[in-house]
């Protein structure tokens, strides 16, 4: 079969998505002999994603209002047996089949969480792309029970595969981590969160949680925030200031995703509260380099961190103040947490996360 995979999106934007896709073209390249590829970026990329597969330039910049007429007159002259459409939305033709990704529904269960634009846009694609795709791929079991209760999706339309972990995440040299802590200007024990500053990653409960501990015990470690400015992100900070809790948070934006791995060994705990996810990459990340984590108790966040760390409620600040205070005194406990956490993060492997993809694409693509 002729496949091709829309990649267009790795230009815009880093992490998340853009993560899926640079891993799944990477594993594909290596499990797949037998069909052919053509891996699409936009025009104005420079980075190579495939080092065999075919690649095409796209002119039709994503998340545009035409995109999906303009990205249909692209892909005609490429005759594809399966479009792969990672980013969800289909164009309204270009392949004998369509296979889309759906990562999460957030802009449905919180809409107030998004831009007035943004809301509009994924609000009007999602219901013609789940119709229209022939197969959907999920990141998590959440996912797919969202697209079948929220969406009417039938449930054998539906594969779920669990992503992966990049291998650069793993427990570090003492000695690195030190070049590593005086280059970030870290403190020697921090409580870490990562993600992009947005109202859906629950910054704002974190940080109220936080100003409970704090004034429970004074000593506490300083709180590091690690990301990139999202959605609404000045309403969220001015919340922020108004806690007043001074230089006890660390701001740290656009570290390196090198570094990341460093600063993940560095921290106490990982804390991810967010009020939905559709996977849930730095709880994996952190367990893969032995950092135990406290996360939500919704969306994906269960499937990924198993009985490793704690599940809290959102939206109960009381627990999850209570939760990082137990990560940050039980030794015995953090101890054996980190054992389970780097034991189930090798569960997770982008081979197996392409093995599902394609053995989607070869059914769907034979039918």
């Amino acid at each position: 079969m002729h496949i091709g995979i829309d990649t267009r999106l790795t230009y815009y934007r880093t992490g998340g998505i853009s993560t899926y896709m640079r891993r799944l073209v990477s594993a594909l390249e290596s499990i797949d002999t037998r069909n052919e590829y053509t891996i699409f970026q936009s025009r104005k990329a420079s980075e190579m994603l495939t080092k065999r597969f075919k690649t095409a330039n796209l002119w039709t910049p994503c998340h545009h209002r035409i995109e999906r007429f303009a990205l249909s007159v692209e892909l005609a002259r490429f005759n594809l047996d399966v479009l792969h459409s990672p980013d969800f939305i289909p164009p309204l033709q270009g392949a004998r089949k369509h296979i889309i990704t759906v990562h999460d529904l957030t802009f449905l269960h919180y809409p107030q969480h998004l831009t007035q634009e943004a809301r509009h846009y994924y609000n009007d694609q999602i219901k013609m792309a789940v119709k229209q795709a022939n197969h959907i791929l999920a990141d998590s079991n959440a996912t797919k029970t969202d697209l079948v209760n929220m969406l009417d999706v039938p449930a054998e339309k539906i594969t779920v595969h669990m992503l992966g972990v990049e291998e650069q995440f793993k427990p570090l040299d003492a000695s690195l981590l030190e070049a590593q802590r005086q280059k970030h200007q870290l403190p020697q024990q921090f409580i870490l969160f990562v993600g992009t500053f947005e109202p859906r990653k629950n910054i704002l409960g974190l940080l109220q949680a936080y100003k409970k501990l704090v004034d429970d015990w004074s000593d506490a470690p300083p709180i590091v925030l690690v990301g990139r400015r999202g959605w609404l992100f000045d309403e969220t900070m001015q919340s922020v200031r108004d806690l007043n809790l001074g230089n006890r948070v660390l701001w740290r934006e656009n570290i390196d995703d090198d570094d990341l791995p460093a600063v993940y060994n560095l921290a106490s705990v990982l804390v991810l509260p967010s009020f939905y996810e559709g996977f849930g990459f730095p709880a994996l990340e952190a367990m893969a380099c032995g950092t135990v984590p406290i996360v939500s108790n919704r969306s994906s966040l269960p499937e990924v961190v198993g009985e490793v760390g704690l599940q809290i409620n959102p939206d109960d600040t009381h627990a999850i103040k209570e939760a990082i205070q137990k990560a940050l005194t039980d030794t015995e406990w953090q101890q054996l947490n980190r054992k389970l956490g780097l034991e189930r993060a090798k569960q997770f492997r982008w081979e197996t996360t392409a093995q599902i993809a394609l053995s989607v694409y070869e059914a769907v693509g034979k039918r």
